[in-house]
């Protein structure tokens, strides 16, 4: 199905906060769909890294083929940067990709709204908080909706659209238009923790954590078993070093409090490599060592 550029037009310019892996993922495809954006992160330093993994894997798809150099070029010169929430002035959406932390998400609200035009609509991207509780820190909750996006952004097709009990049907049709004209699949997913892929996803990686704490298989057992057993194209050890575990705690903790069934409970492993600060591949380091020219299994 394709978007209706009718609703697409009220949108013009998008923001995004955060330019990290899942900040730059959402502002490389708004780019390169032929949108302006502008991106704000905490410092010029954490600017300048977004920018550079956006050249990076924007050039990663030329090489492939996907896209040409020009398509690249003019990728790059749509995407603004700078550290002032007063450059969302303009914006039709604001996507907020910042740390998967609620308290740090509600003071980027906080601290955003007043920048905004009135009926400037608000998209966070978490991948387990509530929407209905995030939009409660705003002045707009009817503007206000879930737009999960699956990491690497511009390889994963998938978006999770999630409705707040205020989300106006405006904002759902709008922010499903802007999905489909980025090239995506999205998916309704009802407003209960961690929605449909996270609610599947980190309990069987957190599983799996169980199943190396317990000693019932190596790391390297672990994720071959899944590999070749469940024709799984990464095993699910490997898969969390690739999600972040501190990430994958934070899901955990947030399927725990909300749900309040023991099956969630995160695996105390888990929790001591991520106090250990081994968070995977970012750390260089978590159920595999990341140091040299192979992952070494770190168990």
């Amino acid at each position: 199905m394709s978007a209706d550029p009718a609703l697409l037009d009220r949108l013009g310019r998008i923001g995004v906060v955060g330019a990290g892996q899942m900040g730059g993922g959402i502002a490389h495809v708004c780019a390169l769909a032929g949108i302006d954006v502008v991106i704000t992160d905490i410092d010029d330093e954490a600017l300048q890294r977004g920018r550079q993994a956006i050249d990076r894997n924007l050039s990663r798809q030329v090489a492939r083929g996907t896209i040409r150099e020009d398509d690249k070029d003019a990728a790059l010169a749509r995407i603004q940067m700078g550290l002032d929430y007063a450059l969302f002035a303009d914006c039709g959406m604001v996507i907020e990709a910042a740390t998967e932390k609620e308290d740090i998400k509600r003071e980027i609200f906080k601290k955003l709204t007043p920048a905004l035009k009135p009926d400037a609509l608000i998209a966070t991207n978490t991948s387990s908080i509530s929407i209905t509780r995030l939009a409660s820190a705003t002045d707009r909750p009817g503007k206000f909706i879930g737009m999960h996006f699956m990491n690497p952004v511009p390889v994963m097709t998938l978006v999770e659209l999630i409705r707040g009990i205020a989300t106006d049907e405006e904002t759902f049709a709008v922010t499903r238009n802007l999905a489909l004209k980025l090239g995506k699949t999205p998916v309704a997913a009802e407003d209960f923790p961690a929605f449909i892929v996270n609610r599947i996803l980190l309990p069987m990686v957190n599983e799996a954590v169980y199943t190396l704490y317990e000693g019932v298989g190596s790391v390297e057992a672990i994720d071959t078993a899944m590999k070749l057993g469940a024709n799984h194209p990464m095993g699910p050890l490997e898969l969390a070093d690739f999600i972040g575990l501190d990430t994958c705690l934070s899901v955990m903790q947030v399927l725990y409090e909300g749900l309040a069934d023991s099956k969630y409970r995160p695996c105390p492993l888990l929790v001591k490599y991520v106090e250990a600060g081994w968070l995977g591949r970012k750390a260089r380091r978590g159920f595999y060592d990341y140091h040299g020219d192979k992952p070494v299994p770190t168990r």
